[in-house]
C-alpha cells in the first residue's frame, strides 16, 4: 500500500508562498512521522513525498527526508526548467536514487503554454533520458497542452497530479471529462497516468468526502484501474478532511473492483511508473 502523494514542510524555511496564516488547519510544521501517524492505521506503510515549493532548497530538504525515513520511497522534486544549466540539473537529480521524479507549478503560472516554449523541450528529453518522471499539476485548461507535451516525448512518463483539479461543480463536469478523455485514449497507458488525490480539497469548504463520488468514478471510467495512483495529498486534504475519511472513502469508491485491480490503484501502479 503506497501513499503516492503527500508533503512535509518546515515553515521557517520560507520558501512555500503559497502557504499562508489564512490557511490555518494546515500553516504548522509537518513531518514525515506525522504523516506515518495517519497512514500506518489504514495499511499504508510507504509513500511519495512531493515538493511544495519551487526552489532547488526543496528538492534538497525532501531528500534529506527520505534519506532518514526509510517509509519515504522517492521523491517528487522541482528544478528551474529555465535556468540555463538546466539539463545539467536534471542529470544531477538523476544521480540521486531517491528522486523520481520532477513537478514545475504548472497551476501557479499565468501562461497555460508556459510547459510548451522552446526553451523547456530539452529538459523534458534529459528527463525522459533519466527515466525521470514528469509531474504535471494542472488544472483543466492545461489538459490539451499536456497531451502536446506527452505526443512530442513519448518516452516520458507523464502523472497527472489531482484529477487535473476539476471545478467542483455539475456544470463543469462534462467540459472536464471531455479534456480529460483525449489525454487518456491518445496516450500509452505505460506513458500517461493519473493521481486519484486532492480531489476533496477542490469541493467547496465543509462538503462531505462523498460530494467527491461522480468525480471519482469518471476518473475509472477514463483511466482505468491500471493507471490510477491513489495518494492523500496530505496535509493540504485536512482543509477538507481528515485522512482516514479520504481512505476509507476511496476503499470504498475501489470495492466494486478486483482484488488486483485494486492493489494497482492502492500501490502497484506507484511502484511501476516512479520505479519505487
Amino acid at each position: 500500500m503506497i501513499d503516492a502523494h503527500f508533503h512535509c514542510w518546515q515553515l521557517a524555511r520560507n520558501d512555500y508562498g503559497w502557504l499562508t496564516p489564512d490557511l490555518a488547519p494546515i500553516y504548522r510544521d509537518v513531518s514525515v512521522a506525522e504523516w506515518q501517524h495517519q497512514a500506518q492505521p489504514w495499511g499504508v506503510r510507504a509513500g511519495l513525498l512531493v515538493q511544495a515549493a519551487p526552489t532547488s532548497e526543496e528538492t534538497e530538504f525532501l531528500l534529506r527526508q527520505a534519506q532518514d525515513n526509510p517509509a519515504v520511497l522517492g521523491v517528487v522534486g522541482w528544478i528551474d526548467m529555465l535556468a540555463p544549466d538546466a539539463v545539467q540539473q536534471v542529470a544531477r537529480c538523476a544521480q540521486q536514487p531517491l528522486l523520481k521524479g520532477l513537478r514545475p507549478m504548472l497551476q501557479d503560472l499565468s501562461d497555460p503554454d508556459w510547459i510548451l516554449q522552446p526553451a523547456i523541450e530539452p529538459v523534458l528529453s534529459a528527463m525522459a533520458r533519466a527515466g525521470l518522471v514528469f509531474d504535471a499539476l494542472i488544472t483543466p485548461v492545461h489538459l490539451p497542452r499536456i497531451l502536446a507535451l506527452a505526443q512530442a516525448h513519448p518516452d516520458l512518463k507523464v502523472v497527472v497530479d489531482h484529477g487535473a483539479k476539476p471545478v467542483m461543480a455539475a456544470a463543469a463536469m462534462a467540459d472536464w471529462v471531455q479534456a480529460m478523455t483525449p489525454l487518456a485514449q491518445q496516450t500509452h497507458p505505460d506513458q500517461v497516468v493519473c493521481k486519484w488525490s486532492g480531489l476533496w480539497t477542490e469541493a467547496a469548504p465543509g462538503q462531505p468526502v462523498e460530494v467527491v463520488r461522480p468525480w471519482c468514478e469518471a476518473l475509472l471510467a477514463i483511466w482505468g484501474p491500471q493507471r490510477l495512483l491513489w495518494g492523500s495529498d496530505w496535509p493540504v486534504l485536512e482543509m477538507a478532511g481528515t485522512y482516514g475519511a479520504w481512505r476509507k472513502f476511496s476503499l470504498d469508491v475501489l470495492s466494486t473492483l478486483s482484488k488486483p485491480e485494486q492493489n494497482a490503484v492502492l500501490g502497484e501502479n506507484a511502484r511501476r511508473i516512479y520505479r519505487l
